[in-house]
């Protein structure tokens, strides 16, 4: 596969859904993110999120992920679909993958560490993007301020950095 191929022709990219949890803080509108423990993206700030289960709509699989992850309780109906990102990494198609962002504004419990993720809240203008996937800082601003967002983005050889956006 050459870097701007995408995932193997006629199949469908696996389906994730991550979601940013937005609330008012001391400083302005904060955002929960999450140190990665485990799996893909170990050792990344990231989003809460994850695969969907078979027969699940990206919808019941954030409010599952979110429960999962972080034990916060959150309603499908609170959830803002933001759009939609395909990450294709042609030299490891295996974490090639569809994610729907949605954001949210209400639930109920307060986030807790779990093996997976340990939250932080931040400040919209200290998000660690450094830290984070390199094609975040592309986009997710725009969501935090109440944008949305449909992209492809191509990693390459490297597994870090984009080499090809498109919208």
């Amino acid at each position: 596969m050459t870097v701007g191929a995408a995932y193997p022709a006629g199949m469908p990219l696996p389906e994730v859904c991550v979601v940013y949890l937005l609330r008012s803080g001391a400083d302005g509108l904060e955002v929960l993110l999450g140190d990665k423990r485990t799996g893909l993206g170990q050792g990344k700030v990231v989003g809460i999120g994850g695969k969907l289960d078979t027969g699940e709509t990206p919808a019941q699989a954030a409010v599952r992920e979110v429960f999962e992850e972080i034990g916060v309780a959150v309603e499908a109906s609170d959830l803002v679909r933001a759009g939609v990102v395909d990450y294709h990494f042609p030299t490891r198609p295996a974490w090639s993958q569809r994610s729907t962002v949605f954001v949210v504004r209400r639930w109920r419990g307060e986030p807790v560490q779990t093996d997976e993720i340990t939250p932080r809240w931040y400040a919209l203008a200290d998000v660690p993007y450094a830290r984070m996937w390199d094609d975040a800082v592309r986009w997710l601003p725009g969501v935090l301020r109440g944008g949305s967002v449909d992209a492809r983005y191509t990693f390459g050889p490297d597994l870090a950095t984009v080499v090809l956006e498109t919208s």
